[in-house]
């Protein structure tokens, strides 16, 4: 990257503040779309020509995983957690793809910024999978050692992450409207995006936090011999335990990650940690990959099926309860047409039944699909 001081003042307009000068250049870099004399790849954000080969083996790595999530995630009908684990090996693919053409040529800013975007964006759609995991493992193993109810467990950390996403996406617009002429605001959104950052990292340790002493207390409780059948059965399990190592695995290698992309962001764009290659594609690409891999080759459906059962009831008694209630009116309209007096038993009836029907066992149902 050019510095300041290496600039002849001569060929510059007079009475520049630091500020215009800067913003100067940067509109000038921004011009650029190929590597030549006067825009070089170390003027880049990058400051190299991506590896090629590097790139494929990861995209590759996330079409795999991609294939495999949508798989078992149709088959075992696990479709909320599935659907988030493969949105996020979507936005990976989509990513490294787009670092491909950059081996060609670093100034093609329409890869650049898609290779940005989906590639800080992605592992946050991969925390949400792994959060919703802990509601399930609390109701299978004794709910009642949480210190949280588990059907929270959800709606604590799942709205955490969006807005860690939120955040980081609003630094990315920033920095992306302020590229062409105005370095401000490209370093506001650079602040946005480690704030982002941080907070996830927040958040996945509270996560860790949580979940780590609530099977702290199931394995103390397990001992004293009080527990059922079916519960030491499943601790003892051993798809239920590699599920258990996958998504802790795939926790490690994501918060490793995060605390990567925070040393990498802030040193403001083009630092010499972000121009690292080699860092970036063992603490940034493998670290997701494994995350990916793990997450897509070891799910619940398959190695939790208390979890895929619990979720499938949930679906099929929520869409029970809809299809019952369009019933419901259906035969009400049609009886008061027959008779008046008929529609009034009826229509008394089917009010009777509805309120038989707990609100708060409804609220579960849906609770339990997620």
């Amino acid at each position: 990257m050019v510095k300041l001081e290496d600039i002849d003042p001569s060929l510059l307009p007079p009475n520049l503040t630091p500020t215009e000068l800067e913003n100067l250049i940067a509109a000038y870099y921004y011009s650029c779309d190929f590597v030549s004399p006067t825009c070089p790849v170390t003027a880049t954000t990058l400051g190299y020509y991506p590896n090629r080969g590097i790139n494929i083996f990861l995209s590759v790595g996330f079409g795999i995983a991609l294939l495999a999530t949508v798989h078992h995630g149709v088959r075992t009908k696990t479709l909320t957690y599935s659907g988030f684990v493969a949105a996020g090996c979507a936005l990976e693919l989509a990513g490294y793809i787009s670092r491909i053409p950059l081996a060609s040529n670093p100034w093609n800013k329409k890869a650049f910024e898609t290779q940005i975007v989906a590639i800080i964006l992605a592992p946050t759609l991969l925390c949400i999978s792994v959060y919703l995991t802990l509601k399930h493992v609390c109701l299978s193993l004794n709910p009642g050692l949480s210190r949280v109810k588990p059907r929270l467990y959800p709606f604590i950390f799942v709205p955490l992450d969006i807005s860690c996403l939120m955040v980081q996406a609003i630094g990315g617009a920033l920095a992306a409207g302020g590229a062409v002429s105005n370095i401000r605001l490209v370093e506001h959104g650079n602040r946005a995006i480690i704030a982002g950052i941080v907070l996830q990292v927040v958040v996945l340790g509270g996560f860790g936090g949580v979940g780590g002493e609530f099977l702290y207390r199931v394995g103390k409780w397990i001992k004293t011999g009080e527990a059922g059948e079916e519960v030491v059965r499943l601790w003892n399990d051993r798809g239920f335990r590699r599920f258990g190592y996958a998504v802790l695995g795939a926790y490690v290698a994501i918060l490793l990650r995060c605390i990567y992309r925070i040393a990498e962001m802030a040193g403001g764009w083009g630092n010499h940690i972000m121009q690292d290659e080699w860092s970036f594609v063992v603490l940034e690409g493998i670290m997701v990959l494994i995350a990916c891999l793990l997450l897509a080759f070891f799910p619940p459906g398959v190695l939790f099926p208390e979890m895929a059962a619990r979720m499938a009831a949930g679906r099929k008694s929520a869409k029970g309860d809809v299809e019952g209630q369009t019933q419901t009116g259906t035969s009400t309209v049609e009886k008061g047409v027959v008779g008046g007096n008929v529609a009034e038993t009826s229509t008394g009836t089917e009010s009777e039944k509805e309120k038989a029907v707990p609100v708060s066992s409804t609220a579960v149902k849906k609770e339990e699909s997620i």
